[in-house]
């Protein structure tokens, strides 16, 4: 890759090497918390259900991660494959983060991916459920940006 290209896209059909490198970069992207950049990941009519809002296009996917992360503060984000097929990706998430009071969560969370013949996910469908945590029982606690690679995923730490 030169300096300033574009990281090359994993297109479908998807193979689960392809797919955990997929989920990998997805990851890395939220754990940036800039909203422009994971929106690039998403075609430009990409359809989501996160939780109870449903809504569609890159600027809708913008506005709503602004919203996100003025909320969910010092945000850090594991995903790990569960299923993949041709063009659709199963992940479960685990997030911590606390909000403006201070008080700290862990959401637990389900997503189902399908990806556009061109790599960008077209449909994103996502269940979470947000659990009160003590600050102390945190696991999540490498400096905000990507996880480290040699941090543990989810099952290693037990979740």
């Amino acid at each position: 890759m030169t300096q300033g290209s574009a990281p090359r896209r994993i297109v479908p059909p998807f193979d689960a090497e392809s797919a955990v490198a997929k989920v990998r970069m997805a990851e890395d992207a939220w754990n940036s918390r800039d909203p422009e950049r994971v929106s690039m990941a998403y075609s430009p009519d990409s359809r989501w259900r996160n939780r109870a809002e449903f809504f569609s296009g890159r600027e809708a996917i913008v506005a709503f991660l602004q919203r996100k992360w003025t909320r969910e503060l010092a945000y850090r984000l594991i995903k790990e494959i569960w299923a993949c097929g041709e063009n659709r990706i199963a992940v479960r998430f685990v997030y911590e983060y606390h909000d403006h009071s201070g008080s700290w969560f862990r959401a637990h969370g389900n997503e189902q991916r399908e990806f556009g013949a061109d790599g960008l996910m077209q449909r994103r469908e996502a269940s979470i459920n947000d659990v009160p945590i003590d600050r102390g029982a945190r696991k999540f606690d490498w400096p905000l940006g990507p996880r480290p690679e040699s941090y543990p995923g989810l099952t290693e730490l037990g979740l």
